[in-house]
């Protein structure tokens, strides 16, 4: 189907009508269970992986090289979000951040639960037919705890949300509390305070929650990716004696910041230490591959390798690039911006027998499309209120795909600012990056930049030139269909949701 028509039908047809002419349905795969491994780096840039971007790439990854050579690559995927607790959200529920209260920014670590009550979850699906679960890392989704005794249980956690066990981090390591959690109890009473510092990227200060606040005594950071590495290949070693399926969600906390690479990495890129907690978060990948094979669980384990958003830029990126490391390779923009480097990831799966080795796949897919992957692996149907924005990409996986499996994609800003993205076209409803990255909106207006921008991205992956003035019809469909996923409270098939909030797409308050 040509684009131009597909265009006009995402303005004037229902979703669902969309849904099944443009996207293929999976033949299930009944009976099968395989285990289901998770691995979400943060932070992690598209050109951070070296078979990703080998030309431009000064960092060695063959942990995760060898994912790619053993399975499929992904090079069209999208975080929903430029930044991490929206992400996460989304991976988790299926369901795209803004349709929660989370309208910009990210939680702190003693933010309340992001995920509603009731809301069905990956790990809550997955428990439902018979899987066991467990989560280790950062969760970065909030927590209810009390806040004057940290001797008391955590009413409100992974555990709530679908884990049959957790082992991490309330958020980011530089977000406190600073101390450990094993499934609904912090594993030492934080009667430390600890800070650490503030970022900023050129003149810019990077928003945030204040830095100072509780800590465990015995609580460092640097210890933390490896203990959790450590968790993580326990866990596995744990069920290889279980026929029960797993399905392991481990959210690495690097390489955000702080960089703080253990004392046997220090020094390997010779880049600096971003490179050298790249390296350390592809040991990790590492750990956890040489866990399955012991375990002899390779063969019947899928695995995925992501990122929540791309490269953060207040890790120095200008001075990487300087010595030709690029980790946002040939995209516009880091973390937090709406342009590709913000929310263009690394993708990459593997599932022997079922994937083919070194293949790779040019989809458009989301991190939000676990969850319907899921269902359509077990053969299982979702409900009508769950994985709301949520497109199986099996097909893609199989290799039987012959049309795109979504419609559109919308992507989100650390501002609230949006982009919506149908085959080649991508549209921004901004004047700048919606983030960080410059020009900012406001620099922009100031600059007379027109207020919406629109790229092809067959044509301008860089995202260089704005032809939103000479395509009038495209910025017009485009924005009906946004307009029409926000009133239908989703945009996949299936009956209409309800928002949490009310969605403004011009961020017009």
């Amino acid at each position: 189907m040509k684009l131009d028509h597909a265009l006009k039908l995402a303005a004037l047809l229902p979703t669902t009508f969309l849904a099944t002419s443009l996207g293929q349905a999976a033949e299930p795969a009944t009976g099968n269970r395989p285990n289901i491994v998770y691995i979400l780096c943060d932070d992690l840039g598209f050109g951070d992986v070296h078979c990703l971007n080998p030309e431009r790439d000064k960092i060695a990854t063959p942990n995760m090289d060898r994912l790619r050579a053993e399975g499929m690559v992904f090079t069209d995927c999208h975080s929903s979000s430029a930044v991490c607790t929206p992400s996460r959200y989304s991976i988790l529920t299926g369901r795209y951040n803004w349709r929660s209260r989370l309208q910009s920014g990210v939680l702190g670590g003693e933010s309340e639960p992001l995920i509603e009550p009731g809301r069905l979850t990956v790990g809550e699906f997955l428990k439902q037919h018979g899987y066991v679960t467990a989560g280790f890392g950062k969760w970065h989704l909030g927590l209810r705890f009390d806040k004057k005794d940290f001797s008391r249980p955590i009413s409100d956690g992974p555990l709530q949300h679908g884990f049959d066990y957790f082992f991490g981090i309330a958020a980011s390591l530089d977000m406190p509390p600073y101390v450990f959690i094993e499934n609904n109890h912090f594993t030492e009473v934080p009667s430390a305070t600890k800070k650490f510092p503030s970022f900023v990227y050129g003149k810019v200060a990077v928003p945030g929650p204040a830095r100072l606040g509780p800590a465990g005594p015995d609580f460092d950071a640097v210890n933390v990716l490896p203990t959790i590495t450590r968790k993580a290949v326990d866990y596995i070693g744990t069920r290889a004696v279980d026929r029960k399926p797993f399905f392991l969600y481990l959210a690495l906390p690097s390489p955000h910041t702080p960089l703080v690479p253990s004392k046997e990495w220090q020094g390997k890129s010779g880049i600096g230490p971003y490179g050298d907690y790249v390296m350390e978060t592809d040991w990790a990948v590492g750990q956890v591959l040489k866990a399955l094979d012991r375990a002899g669980a390779r063969d019947k384990t899928l695995v995925f390798l992501t990122s929540d958003n791309g490269c953060a830029p207040y890790i120095g990126v200008h001075k990487l690039e300087a010595i030709g490391h690029y980790p946002s390779a040939q995209f516009r923009g880091y973390k937090s911006d709406i342009w590709e480097g913000g929310h263009r990831i690394p993708f990459l799966v593997r599932w022997p027998g079922k994937i083919k080795a070194g293949s790779h796949s040019e989809q458009t897919v989301c991190l939000s499309d676990l969850l319907a992957t899921c269902a359509d692996i077990l053969g299982a149907k979702l409900p009508g209120n769950a994985g709301e924005d949520s497109v199986s990409i099996l097909p893609a996986l199989l290799g039987t795909d012959t049309a795109p499996l979504r419609v559109a994609l919308v992507n989100h800003s650390i501002n609230g600012r949006f982009a919506i993205r149908q085959g080649n076209w991508k549209l921004e409803l901004c004047p700048g990056s919606g983030g960080w990255g410059q020009p900012g909106d406001a620099a922009a207006l100031k600059r007379g930049l027109p207020a919406i921008q629109l790229y092809n991205l067959h044509d301008d992956i860089a995202e260089k030139t704005n032809v939103e003035g000479q395509n009038a019809e495209v910025v017009t469909n485009l924005v009906k269909l946004l307009e029409q996923y926000v009133a239908n409270g989703r945009s996949t098939p299936g009956p209409p949701q309800t928002n949490d909030v009310p969605v403004d797409i011009w961020h017009a308050k």
